[in-house]
């Protein structure tokens, strides 16, 4: 029912035209208060071994009149966001039947329901937060939250869809994180703000050089012909760049100043409100942006309908070939913009080391460098391309992401790194970042995951979960759907190898040979996987690769079955990898334990004790003697 009045595109009238950038815009303004004072809790606020003290209790309260306004305001976003697809009047959109055909049949509703979830979670959970682990995640699932209608905004006008939304991605998010932590900057006391402001300098220069070039990157992929410039949308781009610049500006010399002479001082909180008052202006022109349609240059308004490009963003690539696969690349801004982030963080981190005179291993180096190449090439390069056309191909990438970048990212040792380079507590009772990603590395959550069955029935269970069930086809037919499986393929990689081959500190130890044990039950279910897949006489896909329209490969069942075969290679050989490794350290563990206890001999022969050979071999003989003493027992 839904679905057919929307295809009529009315017009609600100009109350409803006039309300809806209103309503975003206070949505917008509300979720950055939420954010910002969940932010100022976790990040600005000193706690107390990990808990939050009065004054946290005090913005708490605030937290949950801030979270009250923004399920509001998406209420009024879903109601108008009806009345205008529909156009009737405001107070019909309020028709049960009306609202849940919405939420469940348009994939804009899908993403207010999550909101809309969030925020009652949030609210219903905020009288038993007390605990700074708590606020992180409630942090974490908000900015979640806030940046799911990215995935709804308009489209590239050139086709470059993945690097326009990962693009806004980033700049919804570290300028929510930026505006944010100028709130929580507001709300604290004086003196946790005075404390709070070289770490939150520190934050926003990261945030300021990602909202930057995402920025630049979201406005080319917009507006990449000249006369795009000369629009209202190309006008709001402009201004909002000039804002940003001045915002950067004056954050540099407003941080530079506040910490050499107004330290302690009212003139910091004033400055701090008129750098607030500017952020303030340019999130609502990005609002306003948010519903405001870009130009469409005129190749792209005459172009016949492209079925490959509506339903992956991609334009239908030739046939492919060896050096096509090796030289196609369309860069996927999300992935793109994740593996920046993180080998910035990761040339941070040993920089840091190098600056304190300790050393890093080049082959740890080396081995990250490696996993984010083929992790692009995974996503972004040829195989990510044909990946969205092709099931052959998209195990390929599978594979990679599941088994091949992940050996890279474990023997990168990224947990060690974070541990002797992120910083420690303010004063001796307050965790820090360091010591509250330490509580995480020992929580009951950690632990359950790291166990070597937990880690095999992620690696392996999803497999029948995904391909196995319509979750496949339908995670295949949305930009964030494929986002979410790759995430997931490398996430679950990363896993299964920390736990099997891992360098970097474990909950808990698995002995060698349990670890040999489950890579042989991994080997068994991936060919069990892989056979059931070539012997499939159905296509898995619900339809999506015929859907496409794809004039090469045309025997979808025939690439499904190479798709199958695909992953009972690629998928053997990492293993195989894995597996030896795991017994060279089972070997090399025996040999450094041997020479402990012969260290330990030598120690003890030194200084005239027995050692601990000797000593087992006098128990033995003292409970001998027993026996003979006493040989009723």
């Amino acid at each position: 029912m839904f679905l057919e009045a929307v295809t009529h595109f009315p017009d609600a009238g100009p109350l409803v035209g006039t309300l809806i950038p209103i309503v975003k815009d206070l949505s917008l303004v509300a979720g950055i208060i939420a954010i910002g004072l969940l932010f100022s809790v976790s990040f600005l606020i000193e706690e107390e071994h990990g808990r939050i003290t009065k004054e946290g209790f005090r913005v708490r309260d605030l937290i949950r009149f801030a979270f009250l306004v923004w399920f509001i305001c998406i209420l009024g976003n879903v109601v108008l966001e009806i009345s205008n697809l529909l156009a009737q009047p405001i107070g019909s959109s309020l028709d049960p039947t009306t609202m849940k055909s919405f939420f469940t049949q348009t994939s804009l509703g899908h993403s207010y329901f999550v909101q809309l979830l969030i925020a009652a979670t949030i609210l219903a959970s905020l009288g038993r937060m007390k605990k700074i682990g708590s606020f992180n995640v409630a942090l974490a699932f908000t900015l979640l939250g806030f940046v799911l209608p990215v995935f709804q905004s308009h489209s590239s006008s050139a086709g470059n869809h993945g690097l326009a939304i990962g693009s806004l991605l980033f700049h919804v998010l570290a300028i929510s994180l930026w505006v944010g932590g100028i709130v929580g900057l507001l709300v604290i006391s004086p003196v946790n703000r005075e404390k709070s402001l070289a770490r939150f300098s520190s934050l926003a220069l990261w945030c300021a050089v990602i909202v930057a070039i995402s920025g630049v990157v979201n406005a080319w992929t917009r507006l990449n012909f000249w006369a795009g410039w000369n629009s209202m949308y190309g006008v709001l781009v402009i201004l909002k760049v000039a804002l940003m610049a001045i915002l950067i500006g004056f954050g540099v010399r407003h941080r530079r100043y506040i910490a050499r002479e107004l330290s302690g001082t009212r003139a910091v909180f004033q400055l701090i409100t008129a750098e607030l008052f500017v952020m303030t202006i340019t999130v609502v022109i990005g609002g306003w942006l948010s519903v405001t349609q870009p130009p469409v240059s005129n190749a792209t308004a005459t172009a016949p309908f492209d079925a490959a490009l509506n339903l992956t963003g991609v334009v239908m690539p030739p046939a492919p070939t060896f050096m096509k696969i090796l030289t196609e690349y369309a860069p996927d801004g999300t992935f793109i913009g994740l593996l920046l982030l993180a080998t910035a963080l990761y040339i941070r981190g040993v920089v840091l080391l190098a600056r304190r005179g300790d050393s890093w291993p080049k082959g740890r180096t080396v081995a990250f460098i490696l996993g984010v190449v083929t992790t692009d090439f995974a996503t972004s390069g040829g195989i990510g391309v044909y990946s969205h056309f092709s099931f052959s191909l998209h195990m390929v990438a599978h594979m990679i992401l599941g088994m091949i970048a992940p050996i890279g990212f474990v023997l990168s040792a990224p947990i060690t790194l974070a541990l002797r380079t992120l910083p420690i507590g303010r004063t001796p009772s307050e965790r820090g970042v360091r010591a509250t990603f330490l509580a995480f590395l020992h929580s009951r959550y950690a632990r359950t995951i790291t166990n070597p069955i937990t880690a095999l029935a992620i690696f392996d269970g999803s497999l029948f979960l995904l391909y196995m069930t319509p979750i496949f086809g339908g995670l295949m037919k949305s930009h964030s759907g494929h986002l979410l499986m790759d995430i997931h393929f490398l996430a679950a990689g990363f896993l299964f190898f920390h736990v099997i081959v891992g360098i970097d500190p474990n909950p808990q130890r698995v002995p060698h040979l349990v670890r040999i044990i489950i890579l042989f039950a991994a080997m068994s279910i991936h060919a069990f996987f892989s056979v059931a897949l070539m012997s499939s006489s159905s296509l898995l896909d619900h339809g999506y690769f015929a859907a496409l329209n794809r004039p090469w490969s045309l025997d979808l069942l025939a690439d499904q079955k190479a798709g199958g075969a695909v992953g009972w290679a690629m998928g053997e050989i990492p293993i195989l990898i894995a597996l030896i490794a795991t017994f060279i350290q089972w070997v090399r563990d025996d040999s450094r334990e041997a020479k402990r206890l012969d260290r330990a001999s030598d120690r003890a022969v030194a200084m005239g004790d027995d050692d601990e050979l000797a000593t087992y071999n006098k128990h033995l003989l003292n409970l001998a003697r027993r026996d003979q003493e006493n040989p009723e027992n």
